[in-house]
Parts: structure tokens; C-alpha cells; sequence
């Protein structure tokens, strides 16, 4: 599947890994949750980048004690009324402070990019390669916001405050 990152379109050096697939001798991996803690001495073994796939109902803090151990986190979105990932993937960058990637895997529709971007996504698993623009014209559709988040925009009140102290 396309992988949608700042803008565009990149190569995916990371292979997801069913659980029981074998692993590979070399290459960044991405495996489930039951997956790292079953085999979590052998993963940290490898040499090569490590990610996690979280589930919609698997807690952040499943994996926030591990976050140093971890290149990158997947998380699920299994249909587009299931908005669990956002409020995991805000917990992982606010509280637990997870600098790695953050990706948004399974039903990533248009619609939602921005708001998964504030939300602290970095990375997108499309369907197509026509993302490219719908992400521009997404991260561009709302220029104002009431609330903050972990995109660190200015919000309307800041905005206002920066209009008062220039005039």
C-alpha cells in the first residue's frame, strides 16, 4: 500500500509481519502487540528498525514503557467511525512523548488526514497514489482552530492575542 509522508509519496522500508510469519534476517519489521510481548527478547535482539502495530482497543500505555525500543508505532483505524487511534495516537506524543514515526494503517480516508496529522500522525497508509494532493488540499482546508494539539498550531484565541500585541 502507498505510504503518504510530509506530502508525499515515499518508498516503505518497513515490512508488516503477520503473527507466526517468520522473521527476516534483515529489514525494519512492524508486528502486532501480542506479538512484542510474546517475543519481545528476540525483537530486541535485531538490529534493524522495530515497530509495533497497535490495535484500535490496545492501550498506548500497553507499550509506553518500551517506547525507547521503538522506531515507529502503527496504529489501526478498522473503520472510519472508529476514532480510538486519534485519542492513542495524542496519548502517545503528549503524555508518553513518542518521537519515532506515528502511522495511520487501515481505513485512512481523505476526509481525515488533518485531523490525524494534529493528532501527531507523521505517516499514512493509502490507497492510492492520488493522496498526494488530497493531502495538500486537506492540511490546507482549515486555517483556524479552537483547540490545540500535538501539530502545535496557533489557536484562534493565540491568534487574536498576536493581533492585539502588533497593533
Amino acid at each position: 500500500m502507498p505510504l503518504l509522508k510530509s506530502g508525499s509519496l515515499v518508498d516503505d522500508p518497513w515490512i508488516s509481519l503477520a503473527d507466526g510469519e517468520p522473521l527476516p534476517a534483515q529489514g525494519a519489521i512492524i508486528v502486532s502487540l501480542k506479538r512484542w510481548r510474546d517475543e519481545r527478547a528476540d525483537l530486541i535482539a535485531r538490529t534493524n528498525g522495530l515497530g509495533v502495530c497497535l490495535a484500535a482497543a490496545d492501550p498506548a500505555a500497553a507499550v509506553a514503557a518500551d517506547l525507547p525500543l521503538l522506531a515507529l508505532i502503527a496504529l489501526e483505524f478498522p473503520t472510519f467511525r472508529d476514532g480510538r487511534a486519534y485519542s492513542t495516537a495524542r496519548l502517545l506524543r503528549e503524555r508518553f512523548g513518542f518521537k519515532g514515526e506515528l502511522r495511520a494503517v487501515g481505513n485512512v480516508l481523505r476526509d481525515q488526514l488533518l485531523f490525524m496529522h494534529r493528532c501527531g500522525f507523521d505517516a499514512f497508509e493509502v490507497k492510492d497514489a492520488a493522496a498526494v494532493d488530497e493531502w495538500k488540499q486537506a492540511m490546507s482546508e482549515i486555517s483556524v482552530f479552537y483547540q490545540t494539539a500535538a501539530d502545535s498550531r496557533a489557536t484562534a484565541i493565540q491568534l487574536r492575542q498576536q493581533r492585539r500585541s502588533q497593533s
